[in-house]
């Protein structure tokens, strides 16, 4: 997984190398593109990152917008009005982005540019804490390397995470006691799925 919250010029060479070891031992990897329209730095590293076809792309719609190039994508976040769910984004994903794309807010999308599944669940709390983003860029990058059809392998992803949330969120009292339950609801659906 590769995530650009923190880009630095020796970050960067990390991870362009890791992107190309991913491709040439044809191994999926996801792309986090944290804040991707706020700095033109930032934008065109994650555009170069693109030309290794990431397996998965997770953002929220403002991220996702800028990376496809249809909108500045600064540093406010957008959310998902019924408007913008009727904008056909899938159509500028298909082929350019990756093969699927997940866009992340009240209600997942997740999309290959075809196929369309939009995730419900989860819990407002999820987005008063950092890292819930990320940790589910982990996630939609572990189920990427499943077997299987990879739209449906990384919306079980979101559909997991928001599982999690809304567990955690029935013990926590707050976004501080939310972090440990949340961790603690990640294991024990790891438990559940195998069993």
């Amino acid at each position: 997984m590769i995530n650009v919250g923190t880009l630095t010029q020796p970050r960067a060479q990390a991870m362009r190398a890791a992107v190309e070891q991913a491709k040439s031992s044809q191994t999926p990897w996801t792309l986090d593109p944290v804040a991707v329209g706020a700095l033109d730095y930032r934008r065109h590293f994650c555009h170069e990152l693109l030309s290794f076809k990431p397996a998965a792309i997770r953002g929220n719609a403002s991220e996702i917008m800028a990376l496809a190039g249809i909108a500045n994508g600064g540093r406010e976040w957008i959310p998902l009005t019924p408007q913008l769910t009727r904008y056909p984004l899938h159509k500028h994903w298909h082929g350019k982005l990756a093969q699927s794309v997940v866009v992340t807010g009240e209600m997942d999308y997740v999309t290959d540019g075809h196929r369309i599944i939009g995730i419900h669940g989860g819990d407002p709390l999820m987005t008063k804490v950092v890292g819930t983003g990320c940790a589910l860029s982990a996630v939609v990058a572990a189920c990427c390397a499943l077997p299987g059809d990879t739209l449906e392998n990384v919306a079980s992803a979101c559909h997991w995470m928001k599982q999690a949330g809304e567990r955690a969120v029935a013990r926590s009292e707050g976004p501080g006691s939310f972090v440990p339950h949340f961790l603690d609801a990640l294991w024990q659906l790891t438990q559940e799925v195998q069993a």
